[in-house]
């Protein structure tokens, strides 16, 4: 059974970018002209998704504002015959055959809990995660990818190798030694954050997930652990005897967008994509050479 349901866990406060973020969710900010959620929307709808499950906290509201209808603008745009503009609207508004759902997590207590948060919305089926902190330039999207290799009944994670020094920001996999790197990997385990000189591999989770209903049941009795935190990766891997745990290294361009030197990055990225931006980019990077 393929997964039609989508948690977007996007809580979190974004310190990282106060003050930019004190009034405006950082999953709101853009890379070019998109917010980084809606980026992501667009990575699940083209992996089949129906159901969009939004994980939010107090002052979130924009995310929800930006999903809905704008009838004066769109009022506006039409009566100045902009049409291309109000299609980049009709873009971004919810299709006839999908909902968007917004659910409360009230204390900031981790990941896991905030998935944890979605599971009345979920229930007994399939479902992916995805981080929008995590922009990966690709195609087809990452989540569509992780769908064609069918891991039916097993959880699923997207990789990626970090240097050495940077295990200890990721959840890293336990993966058996290969000369040629696999489409799919069977983890034997998965650690959050460990050091570099305790990590398993340098095989990192990155915010893409494919997981079976019955992690909320692990969740839901799980201590916290790395963080003091209810941990995703902990529960994954208490499900590994049962459910497994597959690994598959996406094909794509990753840009950490929780923090301003990632952000900065994906921007330059995605402007020398386009050729007129790519020229701008161009002379400005001269200039300050």
């Amino acid at each position: 059974m393929r997964a039609k349901k989508a948690v977007f866990p996007v809580a979190g406060l974004g310190t990282r970018f106060l003050p930019m973020t004190k009034a405006i969710p950082k999953e709101m900010l853009p890379v070019l002209d998109k917010p980084l959620i809606q980026y992501v929307v667009e990575e699940a709808r083209e992996a089949g998704i129906k159901e969009f499950i939004m994980v939010i906290a107090k002052g979130k509201e924009a995310l929800a504002h930006h999903f809905d209808r704008s009838p004066e603008l769109e009022s506006l745009l039409a009566a100045s015959q902009k049409t291309e503009l109000l299609q980049v609207l009709e873009n971004v508004r919810p299709r006839s055959d999908e909902s968007f759902i917004f659910v409360r997590q009230h204390e900031a207590l981790g990941l896991g809990h905030a998935v944890l948060c979605a599971a009345p919305c979920v229930g007994q089926e399939p479902f992916a995660v995805i981080l929008p902190d995590d922009f990966i330039d690709a195609a087809p999207g990452v989540l569509s990818q992780m769908v064609q290799h069918n891991t039916e009944g097993k959880n699923c994670v997207a990789v990626m190798e970090v240097l050495p020094d940077e295990v200890r920001r990721y959840g890293i996999l336990d993966v058996p030694p290969y000369d040629v790197l696999p489409a799919m990997i069977a983890a034997r385990n998965i650690v959050e954050k460990p050091l570099p000189s305790e990590a398993p591999s340098r095989m990192a989770a990155i915010g893409r997930y494919i997981l079976q209903p019955e992690i909320f049941s692990v969740l839901a009795r799980q201590s916290a652990g790395h963080g003091k935190e209810i941990q995703l990766t902990d529960a994954m891997a208490h499900m590994i005897p049962t459910h497994g745990l597959m690994a598959m290294p996406f094909r794509g361009n990753r840009y950490d967008c929780g923090s301003l030197e990632g952000w900065l990055a994906a921007q330059m990225a995605m402007a020398r994509k386009i050729p007129e931006l790519k020229a701008v980019v161009e002379r400005y990077a001269r200039h300050e050479a």
